[in-house]
């Protein structure tokens, strides 16, 4: 949404306020010293007023965006629909993405990439920070089925891969929260809806190759990376975690070559000293940071 700043006239107090507390001083020199303010200073004064003034006048022109290619949402100089699949993979399971707000306008956002490769109808993407029955009827009525997952790592979350194997109802629907862990974690917890279907986790040795974004640890992965992995695994096809990962690819790649640089994850730079943060005072943040060199999952 674009603030657009409101044109004030002259007749606003707020706005002639420059001009005022300049012409204040003449007056109480005045006062002070039994004379009249010099002609010039209080002509000066009345004219930085006005062009005070003026300036709320001029007129706001927003920011011009570049134009967008309309399937993968990336500008159309660096459109990376030729890494896309020609036609949206076959998948019959759905996924739910839940997107914080603030990763809905971040430039290298990799959830418009991962749409872009499913049918319409298997993936959906819904944004907030809060969701209920009464906000989203919809969400409430799959987050009660039985056979619907949510991924989010914990120590109640089971390996996806070995519990669709003892599961006597196969998933249908798999949930996916994006953005930062902290705003991750703030919706998983604050949404008393994303506690209601089985929790799963991906128990996988692969490292992320969303380079150019900086991760807590070796072993987490962007949004399109754990949707990739774990779309495979219900789908029993390996060729659907390729098919997904080569727009990152392909973004990462051509990033790095104008200017971008690889960001190593945080517990890569604290277990080569690299880290060039002092480390945190705080006693529960400190813990994260050792567990990080210790390679323990927090």
């Amino acid at each position: 949404m674009e603030l657009q700043k409101e044109a004030r006239t002259p007749r606003d107090p707020v706005a002639r306020l420059p001009g005022a507390s300049r012409s204040q001083k003449p007056d109480e020199e005045e006062r002070r010293e039994g004379g009249s303010a010099p002609a010039a200073t209080a002509l000066d004064a009345e004219a930085d007023g006005a062009s005070a003034d003026g300036l709320w006048e001029l007129p706001v022109e927003p920011a011009e965006r570049r134009p967008e290619c309309s399937r993968c949402s990336r500008p159309q100089k660096v459109c990376l629909c030729p890494f896309l699949p020609v036609h949206p993979l076959h998948i019959s399971t759905h996924l739910y993405i839940i997107q914080h707000p603030a990763e809905e306008n971040k430039v290298l956002r990799t959830v418009p990439l991962l749409a872009a490769c499913l049918p319409q109808d298997k993936c959906k993407v819904k944004i907030g920070r809060r969701f209920s029955e009464e906000r989203d009827p919809e969400l409430s009525t799959v987050c009660r089925k039985s056979d619907t997952l949510i991924l989010y790592p914990g120590a109640e979350a089971a390996n996806l891969e070995e519990f669709i194997l003892d599961s006597p109802i196969y998933p249908s629907t798999i949930i996916i929260i994006d953005g930062t862990w902290s705003q991750a974690k703030d919706i998983f917890y604050k949404n008393s809806l994303f506690r209601l279907p089985k929790q799963v986790q991906l128990k996988t040795s692969i490292s992320s190759q969303y380079v150019i974004r900086a991760q807590p640890t070796n072993r987490c992965l962007s949004t399109l990376e754990c949707a990739a992995v774990a779309l495979s695994i219900l789908e029993k096809n390996n060729y659907i975690q390729e098919t997904l990962l080569r727009p990152l690819q392909a973004l990462c790649s051509f990033q790095l070559q104008h200017g971008a640089q690889i960001r190593l994850s945080k517990e890569h730079l604290l277990k080569n000293g690299l880290y060039p943060k002092p480390m945190p005072k705080n006693k529960r943040k400190l813990r994260k940071m050792e567990l990080l060199m210790n390679s323990i999952k927090i």
